[in-house]
C-alpha cells in the first residue's frame, strides 16, 4: 500500500478539522444532545468509516479493504468497551450531563492523541523486529484473560491514581460551570471537571496497550491503523448518548472482546512463527506449519463474535433483568481537609 506523505498530511489536516468543527459546532456551547441528534451523527460517522473502507478497497484492493474494516470492527468494538469505563468515570465523579460533552471530547482528543504516538512506535518496531510479534501476541493473550474475567465494578475515580492525584492537587468541592480550575479566598482549587479529565485520560492511555496491538494483528500497515482507530473514535461521543441505556445490558462485551482479542493474539503468534528470525526457534527460520489466518477469515469472526455477544447480551437482560450492570453512584467525597 503506496501511502504519500501528502496523503498522510491530507488525512491528518482532515481529522483535526473533523474534530475541531465538532467542538465549536456541538461542544462549545454546553447541552445535553437528543437522541435524535444523536442519531444522526452517529449514522453520519458510521457511513463515512463504511465509504472509507470502500474507497480503500476500491483503489488500493479489496485485501486492505479487509483489513481495514476488520480493524475498525475491532477498533469500534473496543471503543465501546471504553465507553462503559467512560459512563462509571462520569459516574463517579457527578458531572452534569450538560458538561459531559466536553469531557467526553477532551478525552476521545487525548485517546486519538496516544494511539497516534503508539502507532508510530508500533510502525517502527514492527519494521525493525520482527519478534515484536511474539511479544504483542503474548501480550494480547494476557489481556484476552484478564478482559474475560473483568466486571467493569471498580470505579477508576476512587483508584490509586486518581487518589494520587487528589493528594497533589487542592481540589474543589464542588463545580464551577465546565471550568478546570476556580480562585477560592486567594487560592487557586482545580475542579472535579479537570479530575474527570485527568481520569479519561488515563484510562485512554491503559486502552491504548490492547487497542494497537489488536489491529497490528489484522493489518501492518500504518495508515490503515491510524484511519480506522480516527474512525472508531470519531462519533463516539455521539454513540455514548445514543447508547447509554444499552451500554448497561452489554453485560456479554467483556467476553465478546476476550474472543476477539485472544483470537488476535494467537494470529500474531502464528504470523511470527511463520516470519520467524529467532535464533532459538527452529534456527532462526520460519516455521513451515504455522499458517497464516486470511482476512476474510478475521473478519467474519470478529464480526460474528460482535454479533453473537450482544445478541446474548440482550437475550440474557431481557429475562433476567437483575443481570443489568448498572454503575453505582459512588461520587468521591472531596473535602479540604483531605488536602490539607
Amino acid at each position: 500500500m503506496d501511502i504519500t506523505p501528502l496523503i498522510w498530511i491530507i488525512t491528518i489536516a482532515v481529522t483535526i478539522a473533523f474534530f475541531v468543527y465538532e467542538f465549536f459546532a456541538h461542544v462549545r456551547t454546553p447541552h445535553e444532545p437528543t437522541i435524535a441528534e444523536s442519531a444522526r451523527w452517529s449514522i453520519f460517522y458510521i457511513s463515512l468509516a463504511l465509504l472509507f473502507g470502500v474507497g480503500i478497497g476500491v483503489f488500493s484492493g479489496w485485501t486492505f479493504g479487509g483489513e481495514y474494516f476488520a480493524g475498525y470492527l475491532t477498533e469500534k468494538a473496543l471503543s465501546i468497551d471504553n465507553l462503559f469505563v467512560f459512563l462509571i468515570v462520569m459516574t463517579g465523579f457527578a458531572v452534569p450531563k450538560i458538561y459531559q460533552q466536553k469531557v467526553l471530547m477532551i478525552g476521545i482528543v487525548i485517546a486519538l492523541i496516544l494511539r497516534g504516538i503508539f502507532i508510530a512506535v508500533g510502525a517502527t518496531l514492527i519494521e525493525n523486529f520482527s519478534w515484536i510479534f511474539y511479544l504483542f501476541g503474548a501480550l494480547l493473550l494476557v489481556l484476552a484473560y484478564r478482559q474475560a474475567f473483568s466486571n467493569h465494578e471498580s470505579n477508576p475515580a476512587n483508584g490509586r491514581f486518581m487518589t494520587f492525584v487528589r493528594r497533589h492537587l487542592p481540589v474543589s468541592d464542588e463545580y464551577n460551570g465546565d471550568k478546570l480550575t476556580v480562585v477560592k479566598n486567594g487560592k487557586r482549587f482545580v475542579t472535579p471537571m479537570l479530575l474527570t479529565i485527568i481520569a479519561i485520560g488515563f484510562i485512554d492511555l491503559v486502552f491504548a496497550v490492547d487497542s494497537i496491538p489488536a489491529i497490528y494483528g489484522l493489518t501492518d500497515q500504518a495508515y490503515i491503523v491510524f484511519t480506522a482507530n480516527a474512525f472508531a473514535l470519531m462519533g463516539l461521543r455521539q454513540l455514548y448518548f445514543l447508547i447509554g441505556g444499552l451500554l448497561e445490558r452489554l453485560v456479554y462485551l467483556a467476553q465478546g472482546l476476550a474472543v476477539i482479542l485472544g483470537f488476535i493474539g494467537v494470529k500474531l503468534v502464528l504470523h511470527a512463527l511463520h516470519v520467524n528470525e529467532l535464533p532459538f526457534i527452529n534456527g532462526g527460520q520460519g516455521v513451515e506449519w504455522a499458517p497464516e489466518i486470511p482476512i476474510w477469515f478475521s473478519l467474519l469472526f470478529i464480526g460474528l463474535t460482535i454479533a453473537v455477544a450482544t445478541a446474548a447480551s440482550l437475550i440474557k437482560t431481557r429475562r433476567a433483568p437483575d443481570a443489568v450492570t448498572t454503575p453505582t453512584d459512588t461520587t468521591p467525597t472531596i473535602t479540604q481537609k483531605e488536602h490539607s
